[in-house]
């Protein structure tokens, strides 16, 4: 099967800012969503694959650090309404290793609708650390293209959040 046009699946993101406990000074966790939107676009090979990733450094970056003792916990989910692109298409995961004493999500994991922990840590990160996120959507012979030439796009939300342990 040929395909003239090509699917377009952006992502929107959103990164929330936690400040948690009763004096902000004392315990805080910060989060910066460095890629506020990604898009990515299959190629052929994509379509022969029957899916398109973004990973790496090319990838959706976020940065962190939490003065918590404990650690801090990175979330993400997509709370769309009617996301566009399925949430069992849309993949995540991060080859960025935990910190000491946490976990990472290190294979292609479905996103869903609630909180689901992205990477963590048992120690205080007390200064910045980059994570980057690998985005994989499959399934793209389910998202139909417009029959003019060009691209049809799909567009979720993806939002990221940060707790202490």
């Amino acid at each position: 099967m040929k395909r003239s046009s090509r699917l377009l699946a952006s992502l929107l993101l959103g990164g929330a800012i936690a400040v948690l406990g009763r004096d902000a000074a004392a315990q805080s966790e910060v989060l910066q969503v460095l890629d506020p939107s990604m898009t990515l676009t299959p190629t052929a090979a994509d379509y022969a694959g029957d899916h398109v990733d973004i990973t790496g450094g090319s990838g959706l970056r976020i940065r962190v650090k939490s003065n918590s003792g404990a650690g801090s916990i990175v979330y993400v989910k997509c709370a769309d309404a009617a996301p566009r692109v399925a949430l069992p298409d849309l993949l995540v995961k991060t080859q960025t290793a935990p910190g000491t004493g946490g976990t990472s999500l290190t294979s292609f994991t479905a996103v869903t609708a609630f909180d689901q922990r992205l990477w963590s840590t048992g120690v205080s990160q007390s200064s910045f650390l980059q994570i980057n996120v690998d985005i994989r959507i499959k399934n793209l012979f389910a998202y139909p293209d417009a029959i003019a030439p060009g691209t049809t796009s799909y567009t979720d939300n993806l939002t990221f959040t940060i707790v202490a342990q």
